[in-house]
């Protein structure tokens, strides 16, 4: 995290994203630039889309302003204009830097349209391999104590282990390690208990405090969120599933409910064939 994007439309939401990006960069030194994009507007002559543009630039500048002085070190919140599809450039400006992340908002979303926000947010992580945390309205930025780590029977459930730990130390916050299943069977609970116990190690290791729970429920995202609500956890952190025929625009099911309904800041990491914890390839789908 040497390098967090946070998108910025000038909304509340979007500042609440920017808050949360200031106190994972004031743990990790990091750099936080904020990125505005803006629109190629048809009905504005070239003159008209300069003077939008300079509007603009005074927006940010009072930002940076205002929010540089939160940041440990105030030379470590920039900003950039861009122009073009929102969450496109967003990926973009993160795919510039090496160990980057981006932080923004999902802007919430209510009733039938919850599953279905199409939002940049939504966009943006699934067109990017970097980790992205969101945050939703009404959800208070602040310190994290407490990080839900749900783990499925799915192979790449623990690809996510490597950043939760690297933030978890960075916060010396606790993990709680949760094996989650929507029924109770030997296999599962065989598998299960193999993840569970690999993840424990793994984070004995590198010396973060964790405990371990075991939840069943029909809704696996409701179920953890449940849990995170008890516990009043800070971040929970999740693998995306994504529907490759339909690319940069379709997250899977899991993925959506729990970005869409999580009160709390939500990690989530793409899946990618890789090897971690020097004794297990992953990959595949799920939480």
């Amino acid at each position: 995290m040497k390098h967090i994007i946070v998108p910025i439309d000038f909304s509340k939401e979007s500042l609440n994203g920017l808050r949360l990006a200031i106190i994972f960069a004031n743990r990790f030194d990091s750099v936080v630039q904020m990125v505005h994009v803006q629109k190629y507007p048809t009905d504005l002559t070239p003159g008209q889309f300069e003077e939008e543009y300079k509007k603009i630039e005074k927006k940010l500048d009072a930002l940076v302003e205002e929010y540089s002085t939160k940041m440990a070190n105030s030379a470590n919140l920039t900003y950039i204009v861009k122009k073009g599809k929102i969450y496109r450039e967003v990926v973009n400006q993160a795919h510039a830097f090496e160990e980057s992340a981006i932080i923004c908002s999902t802007h919430g979303a209510s009733g039938f349209e919850e599953f279905f926000i199409g939002s940049n947010a939504f966009r943006i992580i699934s067109a990017t391999q970097c980790p992205v945390i969101t945050i939703r309205h009404g959800a208070m930025p602040r310190d994290i104590h407490e990080i839900i780590l749900p783990i499925d029977v799915t192979a790449d459930t623990r690809q996510k282990v490597p950043i939760t730990t690297e933030i978890a130390k960075v916060f010396d916050a606790k993990v709680h390690v949760i094996a989650v299943a929507t029924m109770q069977t030997d296999e599962i609970d065989l598998k299960l208990n193999a993840y569970t116990k690999q993840v424990c190690n793994y984070l004995k290791e590198h010396e973060v405090r964790f405990q371990k729970a075991s939840l069943r429920g029909d809704n696996i995202t409701d179920t953890t969120i449940e849990y995170a609500l008890d516990v009043n956890a800070d971040l929970i952190s999740i693998m995306t599933e994504q529907n490759t025929a339909l690319s940069d625009f379709v997250l899977g099911s899991q993925a959506q409910q729990m970005l869409s309904k999580s009160p709390i800041p939500v990690l989530s990491v793409t899946p990618k064939e890789i090897f971690i914890m020097g004794s297990f390839k992953t990959y595949g789908s799920g939480y």
